[in-house]
């Protein structure tokens, strides 16, 4: 059973706002509405529709500025402006800066629907069939950022542009890849994955081009390398940036000419395979240093993909958990069904520097050695091995903000209570209170001299 595709309508006129609702629910979408394009841009960052309809003319900001909003951060997402016959021109010109159709009021609710169906059906990566969704399986989310960059990873997929994945280290970067070839048409050919940074640099030329017999002592025989392996399917080269210079000049030719010529052979056979690749490394940095090439950064580099780390998406972490949770409990025979609050707690606050793949050791651990059903906060610690950043309440927050700030201010006028409070925008008397408040002393902060 599918899933009713998402609508975000914009519009400051509250019954046409309602109107709408109303026609699109009953023609089958799951509709969120917002007021404004302020309003929008704040339920954007909470959950991500499949499709944006905005009134072009609001108080505030008007539909292109969201537009524009949505454009940055959201490539992949259409936008549908609705527009009074006064306004068609600017309509026209949003059309052309990249928004997917416009309407003129009063419109046909019929009209309305088909334009919005071909907008979703250009997107099918969040279209909601449980089937079209399979591509996707090992990315669990719950984040309208990721949703955006697998809305796009999606659209590359269906072309054979090849696409530089970007993230740190364990955030994914290999699972976005054999996504992207299982969204593909490639999907039914060979996945081959290398790491560069893992084979030794005189070994690497033979495992990615093959070798010819006798091309080296121990050649007893031709032997076909991982690129051609990949023949017909899709080759990921994973620590791209780690590549020797030498090789990279041979798989720019590879890249050019659709050829690989093996070690000691006098004969290129050509090859079919598209390429993904990815890097945890600045490769412009490395460009600019020389470490890199740039005529292959550019032929590497036709879509960019930036996976965002976990500590920017922390609304996936309880996903995540529970789903590494249910896996491993399966892998290792043990009884333990989730975490005690404490316990996600501490999983959401940290900082996660080695990102999902820390994530999933965590998990691992603390399953291995939980003997209750709920993972208790004592193991998570245990397996963190560090103090987990906190999450102070608002009075908490506020307190301690004050207290440094007010510290801040007394360091850099060396105590002199009256020069802070000007500097703070208040009066002495009330800055006395909040030195107070925060048992400060300013005699503390004279200078000795």
């Amino acid at each position: 059973m599918s899933a009713q595709p998402g609508v975000l309508i914009v519009d400051d006129d509250a019954d046409l706002l309602r109107l709408l609702a109303m026609r699109l629910r009953s023609a089958g979408y799951r509709v969120d509405t917002a007021a404004s394009g302020e309003e929008a841009l704040a339920r954007l960052a909470v959950a991500r529709p499949q499709a944006v309809i905005t009134d072009l003319r609001m108080e505030g900001m008007d539909g292109l500025a969201l537009f524009d909003r949505i454009r940055a951060q959201d490539p992949a997402l259409p936008v549908i402006v609705l527009t009074a016959h006064g306004t068609i021109p600017d309509a026209v010109e949003a059309t052309q800066r990249g928004v997917f159709g416009y309407l003129t009021k009063p419109f046909d609710a019929g009209e309305l629907v088909g334009l919005l169906k071909r907008a979703i059906e250009l997107h099918p990566a969040a279209g909601g069939e449980d089937e079209g969704r399979a591509w996707r399986a090992g990315l669990a989310t719950a984040s309208p950022r990721m949703e955006a960059l697998l809305s796009e990873a999606h659209l590359a997929a269906r072309s054979e542009a090849n696409v530089l994945i970007l993230g740190e280290s364990g955030s994914g970067k290999e699972v976005l890849a054999r996504a992207i070839h299982l969204a593909s048409p490639r999907r039914d050919r060979p996945f081959v994955a290398v790491n560069c940074a893992a084979i030794p640099e005189p070994l690497l030329e033979s495992e990615l081009f093959g070798h010819a017999k006798g091309a080296f002592t121990g050649a007893v025989g031709a032997r076909p390398g991982l690129i051609q392996s990949a023949e017909g399917g899709t080759l990921f080269l994973d620590e791209i940036g780690d590549m020797p210079p030498p090789l990279q000049v041979k798989l720019l030719r590879v890249l050019q000419e659709r050829e690989v010529r093996p070690v000691g052979a006098s004969q290129a056979v050509p090859v079919d395979v598209r390429i993904l690749s990815a890097t945890h490394r600045d490769l412009e940095a490395a460009i600019a240093e020389g470490g890199f090439r740039e005529d292959l950064y550019y032929r590497l580099n036709v879509v960019g993909l930036a996976i965002p780390p976990l500590r920017e998406r922390r609304e996936d972490i309880p996903l995540l958990a529970h789903q590494f949770l249910k896996t491993l409990a399966a892998r290792h025979g043990r009884s333990v069904s989730g975490f005690t609050p404490e316990a996600m707690s501490m999983l959401a606050a940290h900082d996660w520097p080695g990102n999902v793949r820390q994530l999933m050791n965590t998990v691992e651990q603390c399953c291995v050695l939980c003997t209750t059903a709920l993972i208790p906060a004592g193991l998570v610690a245990r397996a963190l091995r560090d103090r987990p950043a906190e999450i102070l309440s608002y009075a908490e927050a506020k307190a301690r903000f004050e207290h440094d700030y007010l510290t801040g201010l007394l360091k850099i006028t060396n105590g002199n209570v009256a020069e802070a409070a000007r500097l703070a925008g208040r009066n002495r008397t009330e800055f006395y209170r909040l030195l107070q408040r925060h048992r400060l002393t300013a005699a503390l902060f004279k200078s000795s001299q």
